[in-house]
């Protein structure tokens, strides 16, 4: 163990840099609180909401989702867990999003085939009477 002067501690670590606890090995804590900036900002109206022919050229060119660091990334530098789970609840907000345009897109073919049937019906109707 190691305790800089600056008040940095490693464990298992020679030199804990710039980090105040550097440890070189599993950690197990009952609760960790991490502050951090959320991603509520993704319901607000000047949010620009890719659509998700943006996201699948994304995907296609990188082989990952925008902000979201690719495997290789995350194994050369880890990842900042408080910052991850905000990026991760931005992409569930925006698959939200996408999920309620999708049922609203659902739910007006829904009406327009019932329209439409009601439609054909009466159609039907009017020519059985016009063949009797």
């Amino acid at each position: 163990m190691t305790l800089k002067s600056s008040g940095n501690l490693g464990i298992g670590v020679d030199n804990p840099g710039t980090w105040k606890l550097a440890v070189n090995g599993k950690v197990r804590a009952q609760e960790i609180n991490v502050e951090t900036g959320w991603a509520d900002f993704v319901f607000e109206d000047r949010y620009d909401l890719p659509d998700l022919k943006q996201v699948e050229d994304f995907i296609k060119t990188n082989g990952h989702l925008k902000d979201i660091p690719s495997a290789k990334e995350v194994e050369t530098n880890g990842i900042f867990l408080g910052e991850m789970n905000a990026i991760l609840l931005q992409k569930i907000e925006e698959l939200t999003l996408y999920t309620i345009a999708q049922e609203k897109a659902l739910k007006k073919k829904e009406d327009k085939i019932l329209s439409l049937e009601e439609r054909i019906l009466k159609l039907e109707k009017r020519m059985e009477g016009l063949a009797e």
